[in-house]
């Protein structure tokens, strides 16, 4: 499974890329957050550069032909849904995650059940201009398909400009609407765009006339639900492929403490001609289908709940959620199994030590709490090891305090309208 990253691709790669960029500048100061920065360790990729480039070196263009832009409201209606079934109508959906979808943790969900999957958000502008930032934010494959590809954005032809640069090497680029952070208000995009919907407008309908890769959209709802259908249906008639709807306003920012909208996204659903997919409170299998029932969605998104339990998908779930006095029992697998599995797929695909340092602390949460001196530990380590992460782990064992996974057998059944929920 070689590795792509974007830097060098098509003919005479790295000249190609660097004259669209001969000498990259620097990002504002509001900008910063989402550049590497190169005196810490845990930017450096989590394998040496010649591995990465000798990987990178595999890389070669998809030899699929691409369809050209429809040229109709109708036709591209009809292309939408005949591009969804050609990927296999995937339900089960990694959400764009900030440094937290990268291609280890997206491969590693998909192992468990996973039918597709988005890349972290990415800067535009930042993505455009900076090489670096390139080949160190998105890296794929050839089995990371079904992949969305989301950017955040403020200018049309900055999108279009980054847009271009990776539709060969996905199945839907995707804007981002929904992003509620305050990095998203200081930098004018994500969900402070629901303030400005001629340029929301514009983003869409330029990247859907010039790309010939389905345009996608993950957007927030409302406080009132007409705005957020006619919100939705710009959405559509702009030029949307696919609409994700965050069941939650821009300010419901908690997912613990605000209850995402399944009616909303329903509303949406049944408003809408293209496929929808809902997001929101997705903690286990038994969400996943009764979110699916109620909504009639096209797939479901989940962010946190993978974040800690990757085999989500699959059926397993954490002790949190597990239904004393059933049939879910202890599975067998526990996160612990769940890193080492991750770390494997971050020496094959290497990626930032940040990303890898977040994964590490999200999946075994629940076993620092039980030995909280191996996460002290952790944290010291100004600069991590492929080795001292996998000793780390097999101390943690040593220690005793399993926290496993269990597994409740009715969660992998079908859904009621018989398609199946896992493909574990």
């Amino acid at each position: 499974m070689p590795l792509r990253r974007l830097a060098p691709h098509l003919p005479s790669p790295r000249r190609f890329l660097r004259s669209l960029n001969p000498s990259p500048a620097m990002s504002p100061a509001a900008d910063a957050a989402h550049l590497a920065t190169a005196a810490d360790p845990d930017e450096d990729l989590c394998s040496s550069a010649a591995e990465s480039a000798a990987a990178a070196a595999e890389e070669v263009a998809p030899a699929r032909p691409l369809p050209r832009p429809p040229v109709s409201a109708e036709e591209r209606i009809e292309r939408a849904w005949s591009h969804w079934r050609r990927l296999g109508a995937p339900r089960l959906m990694v959400a764009p995650m900030v440094d937290n979808s990268e291609l280890p943790f997206r491969m590693l969900c998909r192992r468990y059940g996973a039918d597709a999957a988005y890349t972290p958000m990415l800067h535009s502008r930042i993505f455009s201009e900076n090489e670096k930032y390139r080949s160190m934010e998105f890296t794929t494959c050839k089995e990371d398909r079904p992949l969305f590809v989301q950017f955040c954005a403020n200018d049309p032809d900055i999108l279009l400009q980054a847009a271009k640069m990776v539709e060969p090497y996905c199945d839907y680029v995707d804007i981002n609407f929904g992003c509620p952070q305050r990095i998203a208000r200081r930098g004018n995009y994500g969900a402070f765009l629901m303030d400005n919907l001629p340029l929301v407008k514009s983003l869409v309908q330029n990247l859907s006339a010039n790309l010939h890769v389905p345009v996608s959209v993950k957007i927030r709802i409302f406080p009132r639900l007409e705005d957020t259908l006619a919100y939705a249906k710009m959405l559509e008639e702009a030029g949307a492929s696919l609409v994700a709807v965050h069941g939650r306003t821009r300010d419901e920012k908690d997912g613990k403490k605000f209850r995402a909208d399944w009616d909303a996204i329903k509303a949406v659903k049944d408003a809408l001609r293209v496929p929808v997919l809902a997001n929101g409170n997705i903690r286990h299998m038994e969400d996943v289908n009764n979110c699916l029932e109620h909504t009639g969605a096209d797939g479901v998104l989940s962010a946190e709940t993978l974040l800690e339990n990757p085999a989500l998908f699959a059926g397993f779930r954490t002790k949190e959620w597990k239904d004393d006095g059933d049939e879910n029992g202890d599975s067998g697998l526990d996160q612990a199994d769940l890193v080492i599995e991750y770390l494997k797929l971050c020496e094959q695909y290497p990626v930032p030590w940040r990303m890898v340092r977040s994964h590490v602390h999200k999946m075994l949460g629940d076993w620092f709490r039980v030995h909280p001196e191996v996460r002290e530990e952790l944290n010291k380590q100004n600069k991590l090891t492929f080795e001292w992460l996998h000793d780390m782990v097999l101390r943690l064992k040593e220690l005793g305090g399993r926290v496993p996974l269990y597994r409740k057998e009715s969660a992998l059944q079908t859904t009621a309208n018989g398609v199946a929920a896992s493909n574990a």
